[in-house]
């Protein structure tokens, strides 16, 4: 359903008992909130969690930001390279008021928080913005930004900026199978079919291009998150896979060292994804984590 958030429209997914701790679920770059397994949303329900899926703006079916163009990706990554201000359509931080804003549009004074790769930066400036708002906070394969962090092999780079060979479905679907077993985890790779089916979905539901640029801008002019992280105060818990092509490893190790009191799972043979095999052990971390607010 869509609801107001913000001020904006924000589609959301609501799911387990309305008198269960509320979790919020925030996906990355140009992801929609189906990319949250359902395997995963029901493990969550079953021990008694409230979760809330979203999708951020300018993805999936939550508002677009379309009528701001689309920004030359050369531009900003000279910018971005000299040190100079990176202009941007909106910031993570207004993306993090919108995950705010949900919990607001449902009565939820406070929620636990679970965030993957850009959902984890949104998560980062939410609960040090609002530290009376987030129980607990899980950050999955994110990164503070710090510009001495490892960066991405240029491959993944350029593929994560590559365009479809063709407009059609099946073009964009072929696309981004290319990307998912490129930043995929090696130990447990996707069956074929099943990989193809979940984009195919995902492409029928909503596929927003520009948006992603716009997104991936915002990332980009964040920078480093490296002062927010001491004011985080919820119980906090980094999920990271040694395997990680997208954002290496030491990224999460990184959060780790800056975040008081932060507890770490670093999984072996896991990449850029969230593999059907490491489920249970995520679900796990997540309700463990939130067990110690």
């Amino acid at each position: 359903m869509r609801i107001q958030a913000n001020g904006i429209g924000i589609e959301i997914d609501d799911q387990g008992p309305a008198g269960g701790e509320p979790l919020l679920l925030i996906m990355g770059l140009g992801m929609q909130l189906v990319a949250w397994p359902e395997e995963l949303v029901q493990a969550l329900v079953s021990r008694g969690f409230r979760v809330l899926r979203m999708d951020n703006r300018d993805a999936g079916l939550s508002q677009g930001f379309d009528h701001l163009g689309v920004p030359g990706m050369g531009r900003v990554m000279l910018r971005y390279a000299l040190h100079l201000p990176v202009p941007t359509a909106y910031a993570i931080a207004d993306m993090a008021a919108d995950a705010l804003g949900v919990l607001d549009a449902l009565g939820l004074p406070r929620a636990h928080v679970c965030g993957a790769s850009m959902g984890g930066m949104i998560a980062q400036h939410l609960a040090s913005a609002h530290p009376d708002r987030v129980r607990s906070l899980t950050l999955m394969m994110t990164t503070s930004g710090a510009r001495r962090l490892p960066k991405p092999a240029l491959n993944v780079r350029r593929a994560l900026i590559a365009r479809p060979d063709g407009r059609d479905a099946a073009a964009v679907v072929a696309h981004l199978e290319r990307l998912m077993r490129l930043i995929g985890s090696p130990a447990y790779p996707a069956e074929p079919d099943k990989l193809r089916a979940r984009l195919q979905a995902s492409v029928q539901r909503a596929w927003r291009p520009a948006g992603t640029a716009r997104q991936l801008v915002a990332v980009i002019a964040d920078g480093d998150r490296t002062l927010l992280l001491p004011r985080i105060q919820a119980p906090t818990r980094v999920i990271h896979g040694e395997a990680d092509p997208l954002v290496p490893v030491a990224a999460g190790r990184d959060l780790v060292a800056k975040i008081g009191g932060a507890t770490a799972d670093f999984v072996p043979g896991m990449g850029h994804d969230l593999p059907p095999q490491l489920l249970p052990r995520f679900a796990a971390a997540i309700a463990d984590n939130a067990g110690r607010a």
